[in-house]
């Protein structure tokens, strides 16, 4: 048996037998590698758990403050970032994107709405020029290309998830707003004021701590997908393998949909002030109001790209979508391969998994469900 590290509140002991249940051997998913888990209540943390290792060879083991890139995780540090803004009064949702970057107003895109673009309603769900792997690595090449490109459809009409696009979409207007990149006001507005070891731009300096990524079967994933053009333009145009995730480039870019690194207690330390009412660790970052902004709905409905019914609000997925959630005041969102993260603002509950051994999902699996389930058990019991 997988030995288990951390701490658990007794009343949460259920999370901890299904995180040990992840590393049994010859589970139909693949089970675990290398993994975390941290649960917060109230503001108070009652489970961070590790365990595992930090490579698919299982040479180096995964230790408390081991870190791994939780892809679309990182969208709800995005998400975040944005509505610290629009708590500040510096950035109104319901504004045209052109009003804070006027480029973007070319084809046909005067109307699209801020709301639009965290709401991934905008259109814009990928490129329509070939982008290699390397651009992606060039904010102004990228955004001036999403600022010249003509929506796929009319912006506001359905849902089409912006998986890589959108960070590079809601950050070109933090920095018009700021003058700062998103990555830098995320970190020095809220992980460092919390102590949160999340980043949207590794330093190469913790290039050691960071977990090795052993990338999903091939055949299920979305990458895999030919039959919607749509779908297969938003994984294919670039590609990225998850072994290139290793590399200096990836790490160290400001790619704030896909790239961000943290563990699961990194992740709910920070999601925590969307479960607390603006408060975590003590420090208020936002108002109440202001956090449940995140539960506003923008649209409904089945994802041109995903495939699934899907419930948007201001960068969260909502109860109503392919993620059943007990309390109608709940948000998440999770990264391809498994990791996610639920909030559950009646409950003041928050939920982070993040793992290396990544699933043919794009947000969420069997995984992190049984946590969240054995979660919302303990508060209910």
């Amino acid at each position: 048996m997988t030995e288990i590290h951390g701490h658990t509140d007794p009343r949460f002991a259920g999370v901890r037998d299904a995180f040990a249940g992840n590393f049994v051997p010859g589970r139909p998913d693949g089970g675990d590698i290398g993994a975390s888990v941290c649960v917060t209540l109230a503001g108070e943390t009652v489970v961070d758990l590790w365990a595992g290792h930090a490579d698919p060879a299982r040479q180096r083991v995964w230790q408390r403050d081991t870190i791994v890139n939780v892809y679309s995780t990182t969208k709800t540090m995005t998400a975040l970032t944005a509505l610290l803004l629009a708590d500040r009064g510096e950035l109104v949702f319901e504004k045209p994107v052109a009003h804070y970057w006027p480029e973007f107003a070319a084809a046909g895109k005067a109307e699209v709405t801020v709301a639009q673009l965290m709401s991934h309603s905008a259109g814009l769900s990928g490129f329509k020029e070939t982008v290699s792997k390397d651009e992606l690595y060039d904010w102004d090449r990228i955004t001036r290309l999403l600022a010249a490109q003509e929506p796929y459809w009319a912006p506001g009409t359905a849902p089409g998830y912006h998986a890589i696009t959108q960070g590079y979409l809601v950050g070109e207007v933090v920095r018009r707003i700021t003058g700062r990149s998103l990555g830098t006001v995320f970190r020095t507005e809220i992980a460092e004021p919390l102590g949160a070891d999340f980043h949207i731009g590794l330093p190469a300096s913790e290039d050691h701590r960071v977990a090795e990524l052993n990338p999903p079967p091939k055949g299920g994933t979305i990458a895999d997908v030919t039959d919607r053009p749509l779908t297969a333009n938003m994984a294919n145009n670039p590609a990225v393998n998850p072994r290139e995730t290793v590399t200096r480039e990836w790490r160290g870019a400001e790619i704030p949909a896909a790239n961000g690194h943290g563990n699961a207690r990194s992740v709910a330390e920070i999601q925590t002030l969307l479960a607390n009412g603006g408060v975590s660790k003590g420090k208020r970052i936002l108002s109440e109001a202001g956090v449940r902004r995140a539960l506003e709905p923008q649209i409904a409905g089945e994802d041109l790209v995903l495939g699934i019914p899907v419930a948007y609000g201001l960068g969260y997925g909502l109860p109503g979508g392919s993620l059943p959630l007990p309390n109608p005041n709940s948000c998440f969102w999770g990264g391809y391969g498994g990791s996610i993260v639920i909030v559950d603002m009646d409950a003041r509950l928050c939920i982070a998994y993040a793992m290396n051994n990544m699933a043919s999902t794009t947000v969420g699996d069997l995984r992190a469900f049984g946590l969240a389930m054995a979660s919302w058990q303990a508060v209910t019991a």
